[in-house]
């Protein structure tokens, strides 16, 4: 029901802007903190590495609860965190609050799915997932940039009191249009920890593993990047992240109707930006316009990535679709917090402008993965076909 899926994708705006609002302003954080940019980043991989490590767990956990008071209940936190954090506290609160609603992300994902496509059609399912999804793209297009242009007008604590509104304003859209949502079918457990065990489950959560990692090792110092790289003011950067959220509105309105058709043909199609994108970014050099262009196409190759990633998993294991979802998530932030952590690394011993090789490499890991899901496939089909 498109309804259902419209409250998910804002309640994923909140949840999105809180997890990556941060990426524009981290300059800001190491100044104000007198830290390295490094030790900034610990505020998007620590969140991002406590979803990879719970994730599932915490899934499975909750998937018996009603799902109207799971997203609710995880939003609220959201809010209550960024009010928290808008307050500039010492740095070790700042991650520790920054953490917590970590634990609960991936509920949130996995439960917004699941109430947007219940009841529908095998047909509209994943145009229904990538109206939930486009909650990425549309927060980096509206409230992360917009949050990280006040944070350049001011300082950077405006920039969590606009996540928090934007929580508050999910909080209650949830709250009074989302129906009590019991669950009725209760799966067991070991039904869906089987999934670990299929090779071909293993193989498309490396994919997304590798392919997230390759993006996050320079996607995660956006600001540093154009900053330092490319000679960018904070107010431009700050367009920039509003050039690339409107590219990636567009590029996951698309990528729905592409899984439609074929789902490894779209992971792989959105992929190659990981390797096509260091090469057009060193090649623009100085030059402002021609950055642009890249920065438009890195958008669009980007920003279907998590709903990619989701189907792709999925599709491996179709009979356990929350707890897949959630493991899609777990590990498309592991990827995030290696990712961070590698660029992080990469930025303080060599520079910035390295960056995008990291991303480079792991692109090629991703393809590997995806190679190897494909070939499993066809020799599954062809033992299939002898058997019969």
């Amino acid at each position: 029901m498109k309804k259902y899926a419209y409250i998910g994708c804002l309640g994923f705006i909140a949840v999105i802007t809180t997890e990556f609002g941060v990426i524009g302003i981290l300059p800001q954080i190491a100044e104000h903190y007198k830290i390295s940019i490094d030790k900034a980043g610990y505020l998007l991989s620590a969140f991002a590495l406590v979803i990879a490590l719970t994730g599932p767990f915490m899934t499975l956990l909750t998937s018996e609860i009603d799902r109207k008071k799971i997203m609710t209940i995880t939003v609220f936190m959201f809010l209550f965190t960024g009010v928290i954090s808008s307050f500039s506290p010492p740095f070790w609160l700042l991650i520790i609050v920054r953490i917590l609603p970590a634990f609960l992300q991936p509920v949130y994902i996995a439960t917004a799915l699941s109430v947007a496509i219940s009841g529908a059609a095998e047909s509209r399912k994943n145009g229904l997932m990538s109206i939930v999804f486009n909650g990425v793209a549309i927060a980096m297009v509206t409230t992360v940039p917009f949050a990280t242009w006040i944070a350049g007008l001011w300082s950077w604590e405006y920039s969590f009191i606009i996540q928090s509104v934007v929580s508050c304003i999910a909080l209650i859209t949830i709250y009074f249009l989302l129906p009590a949502m019991p669950v009725k079918e209760k799966k067991s457990y070991g039904s869906q920890i089987k999934i670990l065990a299929q090779p071909l489950f293993i193989l498309s959560t490396l994919a997304n593993f590798f392919m997230i990692t390759a993006w996050f090792s320079t996607y995660s110092y956006f600001a540093e990047y154009l900053g330092k790289g490319k000679g960018m003011s904070p107010s431009m950067i700050s367009y920039m992240l509003l050039f690339f959220g409107v590219i990636g509105i567009i590029a996951n309105w698309i990528a729905g109707k592409m899984l439609n058709k074929n789902v490894t043909r779209t992971m792989a199609f959105f992929l190659s930006g990981t390797l096509l994108i260091p090469i057009l970014l060193y090649l623009s050099d100085g030059n402002l316009w021609a950055t642009v262009v890249v920065i438009g196409i890195w958008g669009f190759l980007y920003s279907p990535s998590f709903l990619n990633a989701s189907t792709y998993m999925i599709s491996s294991a179709p009979n356990a679709l929350e707890f897949a979802n959630s493991l899609a998530t777990s590990f498309g932030n592991l990827g995030v917090t290696l990712g961070t952590t590698i660029g992080g690394w990469i930025i303080i011993t060599k520079g910035v402008e390295y960056t995008p090789w990291i991303g480079f490499i792991f692109g090629i890991l991703a393809f590997l993965m995806i190679l190897m899901r494909s070939i499993f496939e066809k020799r599954n089909q062809q033992i299939s076909t002898c058997n019969n």
